[in-house]
Formats: C-alpha cells, structure tokens, sequence
C-alpha cells in the first residue's frame, strides 16, 4: 500500500530536506509537511499544512491526510527553544497519532539539548502511548548537538560571539551532529521498522576550547556565578545567547558528552559519515574562521569582572 507521511516542523532546513527526501522514496504516495510557518522555498514534493499548537488543527491533518507514517522533527520555528512550545508541540503530536485509526508508525527527534526534566518528559510520555498503543511502532531519536553550514542555534550564537564566557578551569568535550547526519538518520529511521530509543552523534568529541580557536572566539573564563550575570546585564545590549531558553540549550549542549550512537548503528547498519570534529570542521569551514556576532559589550564584560572578583 502506498504510504502517507506527515511531517512536522518543515519551516526548519533539516526537517524540509527530510520531506523532500521522503517525497521521492519507493511506496510513498504522499507528503504532508506541517508547521506554524511555512517551509524553505525550493522545498517540491511536499504539501505544506498550516498547523496552530493551540487548537485542533493537528488532529485534523492527521485524520483528513490518512497519514500512516508520522515525524515529529519540531513544531517550534523560532531560533530560542521555546520550552512550553516543544514541549506542547510533542504532546499534541502523541496525543494525535493515539487518536488515529491510520497512524502505525511514529518517529520523533529529540535532542542532547533538552532540559533533563523536559527530556524525562518526552519520553514519559512516548512510553505512555506505546502502552496504550502496543501496535503503534514508535521510534525517539536523540541528536546530539546539530552543526553544520545551515545551522544556527543558541550554541552556535554562543560559540560565534567575538567574546565567549566560559566556566573558569572547565573544558567541555563536545558532540556534534553534522546535519547531513542527521537528515539520514531520520530518513532511514522512518523507512524501518526498528523501535526505541537511539542516541544519534558523531564519534568522538570536540574540547571547546578547540571550537573556540578553530572560529576566532576569545575565551573569558569567569567563575560559575559570573555566567549567570550575563541574565541580569541582558538589558544593556540583545546576546543571543543569554536568554532563559538560549542559556538553557547552551548549557545542556556543553553537557552532553556521553551519547551512544552504537545502538542505532547495530539497528540500522549505518553510522554517521561524520564524526564531531568534521562535523565541526565542516560548519567552522563555512563561516571562513572568524566571529560573527558581537556578543559580549564592554558593560557585560565590566560586570562578569565584578563576579569573577566578588564585588
């Protein structure tokens, strides 16, 4: 039988090129891309659904398009992870394929940069309907660290900054996930029948201080404290990367150094073509080395010296 697909989040690069890719594969007769906002142009093959996280419309795409196969890639468009938005994106989805009669397989993108509560959250939650759907086949991929010449996050934006603040005597070791990775990951995922959990990175991981001299950033290492002033001094000058949610991701996406793609290496006979440090070296390559973004004024930086200081 030719298969039905309903994709979400197809304003994202990532999650359109997954579309595309699904439009043209063997049995597909259809694809439904869905989101708040519409999808790249140059996007073919897809039919683009408006769809409103606060109302309805969801479960209407879903029963009207008779979907069969359903991903949640994201329904929230904006460059700061909405935290209630993702997560009521993902609820509304779940809540969704439960109540279709079409619905027999399900495959959501998950993320290294989730907050641990949020992360426990989903997954709750995706337990929660594989019990009271048992014939529903559910896939949850967790990326890690997406990078690559397309992406743009609050990690990017952070590394990018002329001035990075880091945590004094600290040296994260980074995961990244080149997005060509991650678009086949999905893509194959989505044409199996494998179930579970499965953590999606490159091999190996990347010291930040690495990132920071491969793309020109300058280190300013401050106690941990003096992090979170950078909140308090926002008001003096827009960092992309200091608000609630973009501290947030930042701060889990320096964190998550121990993914393990080898389980979904054994269920899909397939690893990422890039390890961290291309897929970084691949995304430092396309921005030519040098900061984009302002980042941190003379005021944030007199204000972390006073928290390194005490005053």
């Amino acid at each position: 039988m030719a298969r039905v697909v309903l994709v979400t989040g197809v304003s994202s690069p990532l999650a359109a090129g997954v579309a595309q890719t699904l439009s043209q594969g063997p049995g597909v007769h259809r694809v439904i891309g869905a989101d708040s906002a519409p999808s790249p142009r140059g996007t073919t093959g897809v039919e683009y659904q408006h769809v409103d996280l606060h109302d309805g419309s969801l479960d209407r795409i879903v029963a009207e398009s008779g979907a069969d196969l359903v991903l949640h890639l994201g329904l929230d468009t904006t460059n700061d992870p909405n935290r209630e938005d993702n997560l009521l994106g993902t609820m509304r989805v779940l809540g969704a394929a439960q109540r279709s009669s079409t619905v027999r397989r399900l495959v959501v993108r998950s993320s290294a940069t989730l907050d641990a509560d949020d992360a426990a959250e989903v997954e709750r939650h995706t337990r929660g309907l594989q019990r009271r759907r048992p014939d529903l086949s559910v896939a949850v991929l967790r990326f890690a660290n997406l990078i690559g010449p397309s992406v743009d996050t609050p990690l990017t934006r952070y590394m990018d900054s002329c001035v990075v603040p880091t945590v004094m005597g600290r040296d994260p070791r980074v995961q990244f996930l080149h997005e060509d990775d991650g678009a086949e990951a999905l893509v194959r995922m989505a044409l199996s029948e494998r179930t579970g959990f499965f953590d999606v990175s490159g091999a190996d991981a990347v010291p930040l201080s690495h990132c920071l001299r491969r793309i020109g950033g300058r280190r300013l290492p401050v106690p941990a404290r003096g992090l979170r002033v950078l909140r308090g001094v926002a008001r003096h000058g827009r960092i992309d990367y200091a608000s609630s949610s973009g501290a947030r991701a930042v701060r889990e996406g320096l964190s998550a150094s121990a993914l393990d793609p080898a389980p979904l290496s054994r269920a899909l006979d397939w690893a990422p073509s890039y390890s961290s440090v291309e897929a970084f070296e691949s995304y430092a390559h396309s921005r030519g080395g040098s900061p984009r973004g302002s980042g941190l004024r003379p005021v944030h930086v007199l204000a972390l010296a006073r928290a390194t200081l005490g005053r």
